[in-house]
């Protein structure tokens, strides 16, 4: 996997974009040198600005793809399925690119240019990801993996390896016990110990080790071997930081102080609290722009259902455990607690359908404007349920450090909080943006979100 600012993004992920990019482009001066050919356009209808227009062209289509899913990614997805999420990906596409010329007229396109181009990129899209799935079946593009450890840890990172949704392939080769650790895997991926653990890298080939031994105390690591390891060029990491890239998740049961206070991450310099309070105005103001027709109709039907509140007010706790007022779109019949799951049966009819779509969370927005929050963060909870579960769980308050959000990796992966686990869980994401929050983080989450609105489902960040 390839590191930007901290986030890890697969290696097919970023291959896929910069082809698939590239490639756009070229589509879109195909389209022009072919309608050139057949006079079927002039170079006075070509638009003057023609390689920021093919920019936008290719940046339109990635983005529709994103939202759609389709870099979230199966190798074993077949033809028909690539193409028939590529359809209304570029139906979006073109929705984009319309918005696009009605904004900036010089970038515009002549229609029969850009719907052979559309065709040929199509084309040349499914191809792309025919030949890379091929190639990442073999070992290319495949990471072999030893854990060392036969504990419940390295179960987890094991099933982890084989589950997780990043399409990061895993070749597992098995498991190093470690003296006065118990033994929780089959004995057949149980490797022998006859041979240093270098030798058994060069071996089977490894290309990772995976330390799954959670309690470290008495000499029980092989210290040498693991750093003769890693003098070779062999990658040692730890199973909280194989959680961390793997599943964007710090496990606060392993957490421990030293690795939080020593580790990366954890930006709140002066320029990253200026560059995110610049994105948080900048797209908040935008989305209440695109969003305001939504809203009337939204509180239009939230007043004529039960001629009840249109807004909901609930304290919530903020920025250094400073509480605000959080607005939100009334879901709830009046006067119910909101703090149930999306099956409460109190739930009103709009309720259920804002709430599946996420949309009651959209007056949020000025909680944004206000300062309150960001538009990406932690989920804000309500002051009860901080002062219970910081009994319950070691570092919750560490999520306090900044602005809660709008949306934010625990939004994006996990459904509404219904109970105490709910929270601890949702807390193992936050602290996973906290310690790794930028700029090219919230873009992600952002467009993930689009995902979410679009397809009503959790995501892969």
């Amino acid at each position: 996997m390839l590191k930007i600012s901290n986030h890890h993004i697969s290696r097919i992920t970023v291959i896929l974009l910069v082809l698939e990019t590239t490639f756009a482009i070229a589509s879109l001066y195909l389209g022009a040198i072919i309608r050139l050919w057949k006079g079927d356009a002039t170079l006075d209808s070509i638009s003057s600005n023609f390689f920021l227009a093919a920019l936008m062209f290719a940046l339109s289509i990635v983005f529709s793809m994103n939202v759609f899913g389709m870099y979230h990614l199966n190798a074993r997805e077949r033809f028909r399925e690539t193409l028939l999420r590529l359809m209304p990906s570029f139906a979006l596409s073109v929705g984009v690119l319309s918005l696009i010329f009605y904004a900036i007229p010089s970038l515009y396109l002549e229609r029969r240019v850009m719907s052979l181009a559309l065709v040929i990129a199509i084309l040349l899209i499914l191809l792309i990801r025919i030949l890379v799935f091929k190639t990442s079946e073999s070992a290319f593009l495949r990471s072999r993996v030893i854990f060392l450890g036969t504990g419940t840890l390295a179960q987890e990172c094991h099933e982890l390896a084989l589950t997780n949704e990043s399409h990061h392939e895993y070749d597992v080769i098995g498991f190093v016990p470690v003296d006065q650790i118990e033994n929780n895997v089959l004995s057949k991926y149980v490797l022998p110990t006859n041979e240093s653990l270098f030798r058994l890298v060069l071996k089977h080939h490894a290309d990772e080790i995976v330390v799954a031994v959670q309690d470290r105390r008495g000499g029980q690591l092989p210290i040498d071997d693991l750093l003769e390891c890693k003098l070779n060029g062999i990658k040692v990491i730890d199973a909280a930081k194989f959680f961390e890239r793997e599943a964007c998740q710090i496990r606060v049961e392993w957490l421990q102080p030293g690795w939080l206070t020593f580790g990366g991450g954890f930006d709140q310099s002066f320029f990253r609290k200026l560059v995110k309070q610049i994105f948080d105005l900048v797209i908040s103001a935008i989305i209440l722009i695109l969003t305001m027709p939504l809203m009337l109709i939204i509180a239009i039907c939230i007043y004529l259902e039960d001629r009840g509140s249109i807004f909901y007010f609930q304290e919530r706790v903020g920025l250094n455990g400073i509480t605000y007022i959080d607005i939100k779109f009334r879901s709830l019949e009046i006067d119910a607690e909101n703090w149930a799951a999306m099956s409460y049966p109190r739930t009103t009819r709009i309720g259920k359908i804002i709430r599946r779509l996420r949309l009651d969370e959209l007056p949020q927005i000025f909680n944004v404007l206000k300062g309150d929050m960001s538009f990406v963060g932690p989920s804000p909870e309500r002051p009860y349920y901080v002062d219970e579960l910081s009994k319950e769980a070691p570092f919750y308050n560490m999520r306090h450090s900044i602005k809660p959000g709008i949306t934010g990796v625990a939004q994006v992966r996990h459904s509404y909080t219904a109970s105490v686990e709910d929270s601890l869980l949702k807390l193992q994401y936050d602290l996973y943006y906290v310690k790794n929050n930028s700029l090219f983080l919230d873009i992600v989450i952002l467009l993930e979100t689009l995902q979410v609105l679009l397809l009503g489902r959790k995501t892969r960040i």
